[in-house]
């Protein structure tokens, strides 16, 4: 005589708490697919707000007709040299800063602070900040201090506009490297640095073979972090170049603006959607496997 099968333990805790979950599961299973399918449904449809009798099934043709745009391919570009310096600047910084504020000096609480508070300003007042108090080329910090050197003031958004946003970008996220790799240096075996200077090891060949090894877990994580929300940057382009000029600092995500809020082309725009969707989900597929691959390390 056979005995009745018993569900594994886990099947059990499973079956009692599946009811407790199922509507936090539901309502976000909405909240991420319904925005997703509409997106996509738009995205095959001639949809202009501007003009109602613009209507009907489109097929491919905003798929089309983006993909064959110049300024998809110059945006795809802007994208990447943004998304690329910002995290070059970053993680180069956010290392000299963790390294720097690891040691002990007067001040240094302070020097904390302030090297982490641009992380809480918000990134329309940055743009604003930077646009009209630093880089105005009349009456911004900058333009006195070339000034005062002898040098001719630079207008960074007419003549070196992504320089200016990467700048920008790249002063709101030193912070969170800094603060994430600072972390991570506590944890640092400082036995491991006191060996290898009694080794011989100067500085640069201890940040070299103790120091950023250390680093590279949580270096990982803030590449994967930062690019993450990078792909996303709107209003610093907004406030400071509006794209431009032409469209020199026109990212996929202010073109998909364009689309939809300037040209008024939903389906368009909902096509651009899509293909940011996509791409997005290409690079956090890389990154979660680089990331994993470290942590496994």
């Amino acid at each position: 005589m056979t005995k009745p099968t018993t569900a594994p333990p886990h099947r059990k805790k499973l079956m009692h708490t599946w009811p407790l979950l199922t509507p936090t599961v539901g309502v976000l299973l909405l909240w991420a697919f319904v925005p997703l399918a509409m997106t996509l449904w738009f995205s095959f449809q001639r949809y202009n707000l501007v003009d109602p009798t613009i209507s009907g099934f489109a097929g491919f043709n905003n798929y089309k007709f983006l993909l064959e745009s110049p300024a998809f391919l110059l945006s795809i570009v802007n994208e990447l040299v943004l998304v690329g310096a910002v995290l070059i600047i970053t993680l180069v910084l956010g290392v000299a800063f963790a390294v720097l504020f690891d040691q002990e000096f007067f001040g240094r609480s302070v020097a904390r602070l302030l090297v982490i508070a641009p992380f809480f300003v918000m990134p329309t007042v940055a743009a604003l900040i930077w646009k009209n108090l630093l880089m105005d080329p009349v009456n911004g910090v900058f333009a006195f201090v070339a000034r005062s050197l002898g040098f001719t003031p630079i207008d960074w958004f007419t003549n070196y506009p992504m320089a200016g946003v990467v700048m920008i970008v790249a002063w709101e996220w030193v912070p969170f490297a800094t603060l994430i790799l600072l972390t991570a240096m506590q944890s640092l075996d400082r036995q491991q640095v006191e060996a290898a200077k009694m080794d011989g090891a100067r500085g640069p060949q201890i940040l070299r073979y103790v120091i950023l090894p250390h680093l590279a877990r949580p270096m990982t994580i803030v590449l994967m972090m930062e690019t993450i929300y990078l792909l996303a940057v709107f209003a610093e382009i907004f406030v400071t170049t509006s794209g431009g000029p032409g469209n020199a600092t026109t990212t996929l995500t202010y073109l998909i603006y364009l689309r939809a809020l300037v040209s008024f082309d939903v389906g368009g725009a909902a096509a651009g959607g899509v293909l940011a969707v996509i791409l997005a989900n290409i690079v956090a597929l890389f990154l979660v496997r680089t990331v994993a691959r470290n942590v496994d390390l």
